[in-house]
């Protein structure tokens, strides 16, 4: 039987997990990103350098999971502005956290080395100060 159009609306498809983080001492809900949420995502870490797009790679841990930690009724805990206080924690736990939301998000490994083949890659091209 195909499916009708309230039939894909209505249908509760965003996977979560509970994390736990004993470092932050319990858990946390991570959630995967909507369609519209991982095409933001993607937006805000690639400048346009002339006709070249080039990814800024810089804090993605801490970008991504601020839109993937969520509460327990999936209402985000932090906003967007949060991404550089939340980068100075464990890198260790980011990068946990940061692969589960991937996971979740259905950003494969082929979408990862895609990001970082166009990343940036000298620190000395450009003043940095355009970047997010």
């Amino acid at each position: 039987m195909a499916l009708n159009r309230n039939d894909i609306l209505k249908a509760s498809d965003i996977k979560f997990e509970k994390v736990n983080v004993p470092q932050w001492g319990g858990d946390v809900m991570v959630y995967g990103m909507s369609g519209a949420e991982r095409d933001s995502f993607e937006a805000s870490v690639v400048n346009m350098y002339g006709l070249t797009p080039v990814t800024n790679v810089r804090n993605i841990r801490a970008k991504l999971c601020v839109l993937t930690i969520r509460d327990e009724n999936g209402v985000r805990l932090f906003t967007d502005d949060d991404a550089a206080e939340l980068g100075k924690k464990s890198a260790d736990v980011l990068d946990r956290l940061f692969a589960i939301s991937q996971h979740l998000s259905g950003i494969s490994k082929a979408d990862v080395e895609a990001l970082a083949k166009n990343s940036e890659s000298d620190p000395n091209e450009g003043s940095g100060s355009d970047l997010p």
